[in-house]
């Protein structure tokens, strides 16, 4: 939220991060051995994500096989969020190949003992898992509850949408949906809550009162198909930024083709230990001095313009779907 739009203390960002924000494009590819509709976790073969703007890749991640690889540009993103980052001939030895994270270049780990460090730490002590060898389940939503899920966003939007269709060339069709933006969330969560008890824990869900002061203002989504495939959702989310100078504000979403992803060349392989040291030295203050009880004392202690002059965010690709016979 900008200056302009007064907001609560805690709510500012920097404008240099809302130009990076409405200039933003994401694209991801996921690849399946099935189907995305059909598809769970196991077939899942390639993910890839990376987000760009106008100057450059910001960040970008690809999982491949049994290992993750990530690049980040550092400096840009602490320069643009205001979160000041050490240099890397700043961190401590314990650091590693992590410096090389933040230089910008490709690094990797393996997904698998990551994942496995990551439950270890919820479940420590303070670590807000269920407790020691006993990581927290993923949450999850049984095929039951979210039958019931679906079936009230179905009446909420046959209630209070309105809908309006024009056929277009080369079997092209557009959908354009409207409604107002509190009315809808309103009525939306006051279908959920009944199934509160359903849901997975720690999920927590706004009273009417929390919404009462969400805009209301009539936002429109435009949905574009291709021989009855959706191809493009656009949505103008200006209506929702009341008191700002932002004229439009699009959020574009683009399905398609996408890559296969790859591994890239040359990254540089990362442990544990490198990590959590790396994460621990880049969080330090720039003015503190490492010393020889660091790691144990931690150790215990994240397009296309959709008109001409819009900015807008442009989320490219869920795609990419490889089936085997």
């Amino acid at each position: 939220m900008d200056a302009a739009s007064d907001p609560e203390p805690g709510e500012e960002i920097p404008d240099e991060a809302a130009e990076l924000i409405s200039g933003a494009k994401i694209s991801v590819t996921v690849e399946s051995r099935k189907p995305l509709g059909e598809s769970g976790e196991e077939d899942f073969v390639g993910t890839a994500m990376k987000v760009s703007t106008q100057d450059g890749d910001l960040f970008e991640y690809r999982v491949v096989g049994d290992r993750t690889y990530l690049r980040a540009d550092v400096r840009k993103i602490s320069t643009t969020m205001s979160v000041p980052m050490p240099s890397a001939d700043e961190l401590p030895p314990e650091a590693g190949a992590f410096k090389k994270a933040l230089e910008g270049e490709w690094v990797m780990f393996d997904t698998e003992e990551m994942e496995k460090a990551a439950q270890e730490s919820a479940a420590a002590p303070g670590g807000g898992g269920a407790g020691a060898g006993e990581p927290s389940p993923a949450p999850t939503l049984d095929a039951e509850t979210q039958q019931k899920l679906l079936r009230a966003l179905r009446e909420v939007v046959a209630r209070d949408v309105d809908f309006a269709t024009a056929g277009g060339e080369d079997g092209t069709e557009r959908i354009s949906a409207t409604a107002p933006f509190r009315t809808l969330v309103t009525d939306l969560f006051a279908k959920i809550r009944p199934l509160s008890r359903e849901l997975p824990p720690g999920v927590e869900l706004p009273s009417d009162g929390d919404l009462k002061d969400a805009p209301d203002s009539k936002v429109t989504a435009d949905f574009t198909l291709r021989n009855g495939e959706l191809k493009e959702v656009y949505v103008d989310l200006a209506p929702l930024a009341e008191g700002t100078k932002v004229e439009k504000l699009g959020l574009v979403l683009k399905l398609n083709a996408g890559v296969t992803p790859v591994a890239p060349a040359g990254a540089t392989e990362l442990n544990v230990d490198e990590i959590m040291g790396g994460f621990a030295g880049a969080m330090m203050p720039a003015d503190e001095e490492f010393d020889e009880g660091f790691e144990g004392e931690f150790a215990e202690g994240l397009g296309d313009e959709p008109g001409e002059g819009e900015p807008g965010i442009d989320v490219e690709g869920l795609d990419a779907v490889e089936q085997e016979s």
